[in-house]
């Protein structure tokens, strides 16, 4: 059964947070263009294509890793994976509302990880042609953003690697609109996701999602913890997760 309503879930992840990943990226996708002349639109946008296919494909992959990592874990521990999904998107609207900021800790620790990872990265860099792009884009997939965690634990709770890895997909997908749109566009957008009622409105909907990420897994697994009643009265009923 094909999961669509968390695929949808994770491309709206990536399209709501991805305006918030252009402060970080901005800089990248920046250095990216600068190295090419503007009379060469061509080979600019064929630098920011490999780029973000590099992106996406490191995401797509770690997906299948915590996809497979997942499915060793199902059963009992499926649902306590959904837990942790739900409370990281929930932390991930607390984050971008700055509300919490509990999500800069899981970022420290991916910074761990970065530093051995950045080194490689200053060796495509200039990147001038679109394989070192390429490179560059699936290096820059491994950037700790704790946007990029929620969205990892919210595939790894598939427990199915392929399922996962679209998941991942379809988050990177979702961050595209942002990433692409350069210039004036990208400015209107960052305006747009400055102001704090839309800022909130997103951050309400990615706590939604958590909340009902909760409340499925909770109220899937035969017993109840008491987390269903949390649940807002007309959550989806015809959204139930199909276990395997």
């Amino acid at each position: 059964m094909l999961e669509l309503g968390s695929y949808a879930t994770a491309f709206m992840l990536g399209l709501l947070g991805g305006a918030h990943c252009i402060g970080m990226c901005g800089g990248i996708m920046g250095a990216l263009t600068f190295s090419i002349p503007a009379r060469e639109r061509i080979r600019r946008l064929l630098m920011v294509l490999h780029y973000n296919l590099g992106r996406i494909a490191s995401y797509t992959l770690m997906g299948v890793a915590v996809g497979l990592l997942g499915s060793l874990a199902v059963g009992a521990q499926g649902s306590a994976l959904r837990i942790i999904a739900g409370l990281l998107l929930i932390a991930m609207g607390l984050y971008l509302a700055d509300w919490w900021r509990g999500l800069t800790y899981l970022e420290r620790l991916g910074s761990l990880l970065w530093r051995y990872i950045q080194p490689l990265g200053k060796r495509f860099m200039p990147a001038t042609t679109p394989l070192q792009a390429l490179a560059l884009g699936g290096l820059w997939g491994w950037l700790p953003c704790g946007l990029v965690y929620s969205a990892l634990a919210y595939a790894a709770a598939s427990g199915n690697a392929l399922q996962a890895g679209v998941t991942m997909l379809a988050f990177g997908l979702g961050t595209l609109p942002a990433v692409f749109a350069s210039g004036m566009v990208a400015e209107r957008l960052q305006a747009l996701i400055q102001k704090q009622r839309v800022r909130q409105f997103f951050a309400l909907t990615i706590i939604a999602f958590g909340v009902w990420t909760i409340w499925g897994a909770t109220s899937h697994s035969g017993h109840d913890h008491g987390g269903a009643d949390a649940a807002p009265a007309g959550a989806e009923h015809h959204h139930h997760h199909h276990h395997h």
